[in-house]
């Protein structure tokens, strides 16, 4: 039997999603919970391989088992075996033909910065900052250059395993909530790091140190050092991955972070 899960967590104090040595990842924990409730051991795959100290609304993945469980085990049954800032929010039957990664049609990141003189308190870990006053149109013109289908290896980790560079980014958006800008990007899939050395950009763009169409520029260089650095892992959240409908998965409760304008995380 195959069974897909709905996944969120807190990324900070984790060491990313995929398995390490120090068994401190999403997965680690994951796999650890799911084969108890299992009885044997059981591996997972995820959609998405999130760093250390990234976020989660909506990570989906996969394991199979030959043990029969009701719905309920592998949702509250393996919560309470996890850690608090991980929670499985649902779980089903797929067919065999499903994967967590392959099947996935698009996903979405939101990027959380705090844009305010001093640096946050409540909402450290769970934020980018930046102090300097940043022009919020500028950015947003900016980000328009990224959209479509375009060769993304300037920001482009040295690290990232994808066999090519090409990705296409159908919307990319930044709103504001009072000090927090939300910089949201939808893609068919995502290179390691680029979601994060986009915003990068984006600042440099948004503080003056260059105009718009600079991002244009270094996007057609495919050139990494000329690029901004990588913004802050604390501000990153996976908040979707898109499936046809034949898989029939569950919808995730609505979690964007920083939705509300009267979330006070400012002191």
């Amino acid at each position: 039997m195959k069974i897909a899960i709905g996944v969120s967590y807190d990324g900070a104090g984790f060491d990313g999603w995929q398995s390490q040595p120090s068994g401190n990842t999403i997965q680690d924990h994951l796999e650890w919970a799911l084969s108890r409730i299992a009885g044997a051991p059981t591996r997972i795959a995820g959609a998405g391989r999130t760093d250390a100290g990234v976020h989660a609304c909506a990570q989906v993945a996969h394991f199979e088992t030959d043990a029969e469980r009701p719905v309920s085990a592998w949702v509250r049954g393996t919560n309470s075996a996890l850690p608090s800032a991980i929670a499985v929010q649902w779980a089903v039957a797929v067919p065999q033909a499903f994967h967590a990664r392959y099947s996935a049609s698009a996903r979405s990141y939101r990027y959380v910065l705090y844009n305010h003189p001093v640096r946050p308190s409540l909402a450290a870990g769970h934020c980018g900052w930046y102090h300097g006053p940043l022009e919020l149109d500028l950015m947003r013109r900016a980000a328009m250059l990224l959209t479509g289908e375009h060769d993304f290896s300037a920001f482009r980790s040295s690290q990232c395993q994808a066999k090519t560079p090409v990705r296409t980014i159908g919307h990319a958006e930044i709103v504001q909530r009072g000090p927090y800008l939300m910089f949201d990007f939808g893609a068919n899939s995502f290179l390691h790091h680029m979601v994060r050395n986009m915003v990068g950009s984006l600042l440099y763009v948004g503080k003056r140190k260059h105009p718009p169409e600079w991002v244009a520029t270094v996007l057609a260089s495919r050139d990494r050092t000329r690029a901004a650095p990588t913004a802050a892992a604390a501000g990153l959240y996976l908040t979707g991955v898109n499936y046809g409908p034949e898989w029939g998965l569950p919808a995730f409760p609505r979690m964007m972070p920083f939705e509300s304008p009267s979330r006070r995380l400012d002191i």
